[in-house]
């Protein structure tokens, strides 16, 4: 999608300077003279002297996820997300995404709508949630850094929707202060090294009375459950893979106590959305206690307001 099709006010990623159309394929900013790319479909705002922190954990995500078998080649299995075929490898995995959007569609999106909403879709990974919400009508924004044409931004190609596609870090979003409606971090606010200042960054990002959503990130009762969750995670990936997969020092999860300390941190008030009732959740950690196994993760949808 080329710089003038897109239908958000843009900006320097480093400086915070607005972001012009110079030549086909490129833009640059009017404040610091910075030069951004379009390849293949994807803008490049991920600054120069950035990549080299992202490479080894880049090189390590792309191996593992095409271990998982995600890639497919058959635009269809990815226009159903995140209803995939009931065979696939991680039909798990989509269960619980499903879950999650059917909560974003009743409890968020729906209440707001028929207004067309300006939505940024962090994490987007291979653009599933964004190519749903360009089908309900609203103008969606895909940031990621990873750009894997199978499962990265470059999949995007399969919806066949004008998707503005912007390779971006979480706290250097590419895109003008006060534009959003909602900033939905989709099942990738656990990979921040900074929880604080990525929702700062989604506040910039939002209008006044907008909304931030945590969608699909594991949140525990006790952090030791979290920190066993990680510790078995890499002990995994390690014996499977040869690494342990922790080349970013990312947080990895949530807790009940830190979700409140990040309201009073920053003034958010969150609600907790669930898809599975309490008494069910409740007997889950009972017989899981009972047996003297570790809190399992949980995916409540936290929406906030700053």
């Amino acid at each position: 999608m080329e710089i003038e099709q897109i239908d958000w006010q843009l900006c320097c990623p480093v400086c915070r300077g607005p972001v012009n159309g110079a030549a086909a394929g490129r833009c640059h900013c009017t404040a610091c003279g910075l030069v951004f790319v379009l390849q293949d479909g994807i803008w490049n705002f991920l600054p120069l002297e950035r990549e080299p922190l992202y490479a080894q954990f880049l090189r390590e995500y792309a191996l593992i996820r095409a271990a998982e078998e995600r890639t497919r080649t058959d635009p269809g299995y990815y226009r159903a997300l995140p209803y995939p075929p009931q065979d696939d490898p991680l039909a798990a995995m989509w269960r619980q995404r499903a879950r999650s959007w059917l909560l974003l569609q009743q409890r968020v999106l729906t209440p707001l709508e028929p207004r067309r909403l300006r939505i940024v879709d962090m994490g987007a990974g291979n653009g599933w949630l964004s190519h749903q919400l360009a089908r309900r009508g609203h103008r969606p924004a895909a940031v990621d850094i990873f750009t894997d044409d199978g499962d990265g931004l470059g999949a995007a190609h399969h919806y066949q929707l004008p998707l503005p596609l912007l390779r971006a870090e979480f706290t250097r979003v590419p895109l003008a202060a006060a534009q959003a409606d909602l900033v939905i971090f989709n099942a990738s606010f656990h990979y921040a090294e900074n929880y604080v200042d990525c929702l700062r960054e989604a506040a910039r990002l939002l209008h006044p009375g907008g909304m931030v959503v945590v969608m699909d990130t594991p949140v525990y009762q006790a952090r030791e459950s979290g920190m066993q969750m990680v510790r078995e995670r890499e002990a995994a990936f390690t014996e499977r893979y040869g690494f342990p997969s922790n080349a970013l020092p990312a947080r990895h999860f949530l807790t009940q106590a830190g979700i409140a300390l990040l309201a009073e941190q920053l003034g958010i008030r969150w609600r907790l959305q669930w898809a599975v009732p309490r008494w069910r959740r409740r007997l889950r950690r009972w017989r899981r206690g009972l047996y003297g196994r570790r809190q399992a993760a949980e995916f409540p949808l936290l929406v906030g307001r700053f």
